[in-house]
């Protein structure tokens, strides 16, 4: 008994080898983590445990109970012979992976063939088998992986209950008693074991790919974003050589290189000394590279390096793509072919299509940009001076009776017409610019007014240095003339007010004229509207730049009530470091 369990315990090797083979194949890897199979991989999981059920049957002992002797091997069996072997192992793994349905139908492959070899236990050892694979199949739950030591319980059990239904079915009933007696124990104890250790075998080879491939996937998000910020300039010699100082750290390459179609943007690692920054591309696979866009793995034969003793022996050289086009390669180097695993192509492939796809971000961002600076050009543009006519008129009238006071009116007048154009090639100006704007636009009005308007500064001195897009203030106040006091006989009055408030700097404007309704205050800055009064597009274009500068929280604040006047503030967040404003390349002298 001992030396037959010995025996049976050393041909468990079968097991393991096929428990690797089965290792390789996709839908077992999803019998052994998936909730159900489908139909295919079913029946796929029945053929192949049955087969593994039929190398059990072949791979046992041949027993005669007439002479208590083994053969070593099983074949067709004599009427007084029966088999000890490891078939119940397949077939329990089946109903245990598989469910019921699979464990079943490996157990009648797996029976069939036992019953034609023949013997005095062959048909109670097919039907065996068939109730195995349901008692395994019944033992599986959803959602839960199997254990280890269900895995042994369930195939002990299985082999007990063989050993049981040879007892109720196999005739003559001392041959049944005498097989039992002999071979019971170590079947019970060595199918037990093997279908534990087939199941150890599968979950440590799965689980170490997994972390293999989990640790890769994290060391590549870990590059991503430590490429991504140097990738957004595009590629160039210092994005390059940063992007491959990062690759050459994490991937612990031989030497890793970046080129665009014709010199070499950055190389790191062994080889430095000839293969330089700046220098034209050396190898003819890169270009091969470039030209089809393919990734290319070249060896010591092929790799064709101009510095004879270049210690760089092997090298994998795959396509940086913008828009569908090669516009670079991405090169990692080995000393030898024999470094570069089929793991490491799968990696650097990825790593390809990941800087790829980073180029592809920064140049979206480039173009998001550029079209987010058009459009405030746009909006800037679209605010023109429109009381200039009215203003020609007024210095007109004043040109003879009285001259000082006309040049003084030109003199604001040109410096109003230079800030709008300054306004249309920049993209942001202080508060000291835009209040210097303003007061250039109120001495006119002021005098159009003929004492009819006072205006009132509130001014924090230490708040006109922060920075704002050109063309904010003097559209508000304009729209306060324009429709605040325009029709208001007498004691206009207009107070711009700019002053540092909880870690923000608030601008006001605020008049005492006609006011509006509320729902109309409401409406203004968020949309342009149709009226007899205006289209609100002034206070419409301030708002858009001051949300894309910064944010919502910028956005225009429009209070009014009819006959009360109007009040319109924003604020802005206030900026740690500022430079004088006489330092500022916009500041109009």
């Amino acid at each position: 008994m001992l030396e037959l369990l010995i025996t049976m315990l050393e041909r468990l090797g079968i097991i393991v080898t096929i428990a690797l083979i089965l290792t390789r194949f996709r839908f077992f890897r999803e019998m052994i983590y998936g909730e159900r199979l489908k139909r295919q991989q079913e029946y796929k999981a029945i053929l192949f445990f049955g087969f593994f059920g039929i190398i059990g049957t072949y791979s046992g002992l041949a027993f005669n109970t007439d002479t208590l002797q083994f053969n070593r091997w099983a074949s067709e069996l004599a009427t007084d012979e029966a088999i000890a072997n490891s078939r119940v192992i397949g077939v329990v793994l089946a109903g245990l992976l598989g469910g019921p349905k699979v464990g079943v139908g490996a157990g009648i492959i797996a029976g069939f063939h036992r019953f034609t070899l023949g013997g005095f236990t062959g048909i109670a050892c097919g039907l065996a088998s068939i109730v195995a694979g349901l008692l395994a199949g019944f033992f599986r739950r959803k959602n839960e992986h199997v254990k280890l030591s269900s895995a042994f319980f369930i195939g002990a059990t299985a082999e007990a209950v063989q050993m049981l239904i040879i007892l109720g079915m196999s005739w003559p009933i001392e041959k049944a008693v005498a097989l039992v007696e002999m071979i019971g124990i170590p079947m019970i104890i060595a199918n037990g074991l093997g279908s534990a250790l087939f199941l150890l075998i599968i979950k440590n080879v799965i689980n170490e790919e997994e972390k293999a491939g989990a640790f890769h996937a994290q060391k590549t998000l870990r590059i991503a974003d430590q490429t991504l910020a140097h990738l957004r300039e595009g590629i160039n010699h210092k994005s390059a050589l940063a992007v491959c100082l990062i690759l050459h750290k994490e991937l612990q390459m031989k030497a890793v290189a970046i080129t665009n179609h014709t010199e070499i943007l950055a190389h790191v690692g062994l080889g430095n000394d000839h293969h330089r920054s700046g220098s034209p591309i050396q190898t003819q696979i890169t270009r091969d590279v470039i030209q089809n866009g393919e990734i290319v793995v070249a060896n010591d034969q092929t790799i064709h390096c101009r510095q004879e003793n270049c210690p760089l022996g092997a090298a994998i050289v795959a396509p940086l793509k913008l828009r569908g086009e090669t516009i670079g390669t991405l090169k990692f180097y080995f000393t030898s072919e024999k470094e570069m695993t089929n793991l490491v192509m799968e990696l650097i492939s990825g790593l390809s299509v990941l800087l790829s796809n980073q180029l592809e971000i920064a140049e979206a961002d480039k173009a998001y940009q550029l079209a987010k600076e058009a459009e405030i050009k746009a909006l800037q543009a679209q605010i023109s001076p429109h009381f200039l006519f009215n203003s020609l008129n007024t210095i007109i009238s004043l040109v003879r009776i009285e001259p000082a006071q006309a040049r003084k009116l030109l003199v604001s007048l040109s410096h109003f017409l230079r800030q709008n154009l300054t306004a249309t090639t920049v993209s942001c100006t202080t508060l000291e610019q835009e209040l210097r704007h303003v007061k250039a636009y109120l001495s006119i009005e002021e005098t159009r007014f003929v004492d009819r308007l006072e205006v009132i500064y509130d001014i924090d001195e230490d708040a006109l240095l922060e920075r704002i897009p050109p063309l904010t203030l003097q559209p508000i106040v304009e729209n306060a003339v324009k429709h605040g006091i325009k029709n208001k006989e007498q004691d206009c009055i207009i107070m711009i007010k700019i002053q540092k408030q909880d870690g923000m700097t608030l601008v006001k404007v605020k008049d005492n004229g006609q006011g509006m309704s509320r729902e109309r205050a409401e409406q203004l800055g968020k949309e342009t509207l149709q009226s007899e009064s205006g289209s609100g597009l002034a206070l419409y274009n301030v708002n858009r730049r001051l949300t894309m500068m910064f944010g919502e929280e910028a956005s225009l604040q429009i209070a009014s009530t009819p006959g009360f006047g109007t009040d319109i503030q924003f604020a802005i967040p206030q900026t740690e470091e500022k430079t004088d404003g006489k330092n500022d390349p916009n500041f109009n002298r």
